[in-house]
């Protein structure tokens, strides 16, 4: 096929609007053609207002011939029965993240799409920012030399406002504080950068809220081919986003100027072996619609998409090991 891709948003909350209002930035790679969304009432004005057919039944959109993909913004326990299905009607797939809350679950929905030749996507947008993706880049080629250690933050206090029933907050849809809202995202490029991780000691506490399932976290990774990532997230403080790659021939120190909600560009301090400590700053950029326009040309056929099977269920695996150490207080293996 040609011409943009054609998706059915699922889930029409906070994130599901965001990504819906980027897309109008990429209307010749991808389309959104239908919207799901089981609380119809909250957004039949502004789907009624774009033209795009609204319903609460999930089975609409899997039907819908004009429906190539789903894009899942919906709770973290419906996404593997969800792929499942999408699957089962041969709907490419975008995720949201976390793709899963364990390991077999991660990696059947991997399983299932790669044998019916199906593209998953994932919500990992932040391997689109600019600055991430140049960092990323000069470590693969080597310019980093030997990555010894990662210490990255990313906190946000959005969720003080939710109301205490919001599923965002349950500890059975998002234990470990802010971990599957922002922590997540961490461990993705850590795995990235540093492969399957071997052990994982995690301390989620409730310090300053009444989050039910505490508001902030941390995380300290062993991998198993050597080297270690500090992860630390916070619901109950002001933005703040940092990751910092720390190598033989030099480091970078990324730092976000907004939530990527509505980004607002990076500052970036860096240092090669032998030279001086530079500070530059990024414009901005919006890895939100990056990422689905990435997902979209992997539909077609154009490129190949760069979160692979392997990422996807090596993070799971290690997400798992984190639900379990901040249960446990111990260090925990990785499946």
């Amino acid at each position: 096929m040609s011409g943009p891709v054609g998706i059915a948003l699922v889930g029409m909350g906070w994130w599901g609007q965001k990504m819906l209002n980027v897309l109008q930035a990429a209307p010749e790679e991808i389309r959104v053609v239908r919207a799901v969304e089981p609380n119809e009432a909250t957004v039949r004005e502004l789907c009624d207002s774009k033209g795009i057919p609204l319903s609460a039944d999930y089975a609409d959109a899997l039907n819908d011939p004009a429906v190539e993909a789903v894009v899942l913004a919906t709770p973290h326990s419906l996404h593997t029965d969800q792929i499942a299905q999408a699957v089962a009607a041969g709907k490419h797939i975008f995720c949201e993240k976390p793709l899963a809350l364990t390991k077999v679950e991660a990696e059947t929905s991997v399983k299932l799409c790669a044998d019916a030749g199906l593209v998953l996507g994932m919500g990992h947008e932040r391997r689109w920012e600019p600055p991430i993706a140049d960092m990323l880049a000069k470590a693969d080629a080597g310019e980093l030399g030997r990555i010894h250690q990662i210490e990255s933050n990313f906190s946000h206090d959005k969720f003080l406002s939710l109301d205490r029933d919001n599923w965002r907050l349950k500890a059975d849809q998002a234990p470990a504080g802010g971990m599957t809202a922002t922590g997540i995202h961490l461990l993705d490029l850590s795995v990235r950068l540093l492969g399957r991780a071997e052990s994982v000691l995690c301390i989620c506490e409730q310090l300053s809220s009444d989050l039910p399932q505490g508001d902030t976290v941390a995380a300290y990774v062993k991998f198993a081919g050597g080297g270690t990532s500090y992860v630390s997230a916070s619901l109950a403080n002001p933005f703040m986003s940092r990751f910092t790659v720390y190598g033989s021939k030099g480091w970078i120190d990324i730092r976000d100027k907004a939530h990527v909600e509505s980004p607002d560009g990076w500052i970036v301090t860096s240092a090669m072996a032998g030279g001086p400590i530079e500070t530059v700053e990024i414009g901005k950029a919006e890895p939100v619609k990056d990422n689905l326009v990435a997902f979209a040309r992997a539909v077609r056929g154009q490129e190949t998409y760069p979160i692979t099977g392997d990422h996807l269920v090596n993070n799971i695996a290690l997400l798992e090991a984190v639900f379990a150490s901040a249960t446990s207080g111990q260090i925990e293996r990785v499946a």
